[in-house]
């Protein structure tokens, strides 16, 4: 894959993100700004992370950050920390969406150097500083699924894995016995259509 690259994505439930974390550094003005890139699934994981930064780097002056969430990036935060409104969080939110980007959490830090930045300044430091984050980035394709438990008799096993295994389903959770069950992660585009072809089969339920 592409290092800090937008690609095209082509099915409805396809998005990009990025595969591990990375950091990246940018210095103005004796000002320092660490910055550290993370995939993210959820909110709390990345308030969880921010908490981390801030324990871990407690004698920074700011603890700047945005995520993006999600299939449509419909989940997102911007903070600026204490820095004047907008000059930190918005940028960073905006170099994320810029490269089309979810499921991303990216912080900077920043170590004041003693001369103030001014508005434009700032803006552009945590901007710059989100780049050589992202820059360095392997963006990868995630497809957005959906949890399905599929409870079926025994003998209807080989039915419904071929259906699964045929749309290249991940499955999880497995339970062979008299009743069985699996958890499908289904495609959110698939989920009517496999839900019809399952329920069509004796015996399957669909919890």
């Amino acid at each position: 894959m592409a290092k800090g690259k937008t690609q095209q994505t082509t099915l409805p439930d396809n998005y990009l993100s990025i595969a591990s974390p990375t950091e990246g550094l940018y210095k103005d003005n004796g000002s320092r700004f660490l910055s550290f890139a993370y995939p993210c699934k959820d909110a709390e994981s990345a308030e969880e992370i921010v908490k981390g930064l801030r324990k871990e780097y407690y004698d920074a002056t700011h603890h700047c950050y945005a995520y993006r969430i999600g299939l449509k990036g419909d989940i997102w935060r911007a903070n600026d920390d204490g820095e004047p409104s907008s000059t930190a969080g918005r940028p960073i939110l905006g170099e994320i969406l810029s490269r089309n980007l979810s499921d991303i959490l990216v912080v900077v830090v920043r170590y004041f150097g003693g001369i103030k930045l001014g508005v434009p300044g700032l803006i552009r430091a945590y901007k710059a500083a989100t780049s050589e984050a992202l820059d360095k980035a392997e963006i990868v394709t995630r497809t957005a699924t959906s949890p399905m438990k599929i409870v079926f008799p025994y003998h209807q096993t080989d039915k419904v894995l071929k259906e699964l295994r045929k749309r290249n389903i991940e499955e999880s959770d497995k339970k062979f016995e008299e009743e069985c069950s699996v958890t499908a992660h289904v495609p959110l585009s698939m989920t009517e259509t496999l839900k019809e072809v399952l329920l069509k089969m004796d015996g399957v339920k669909i919890l």
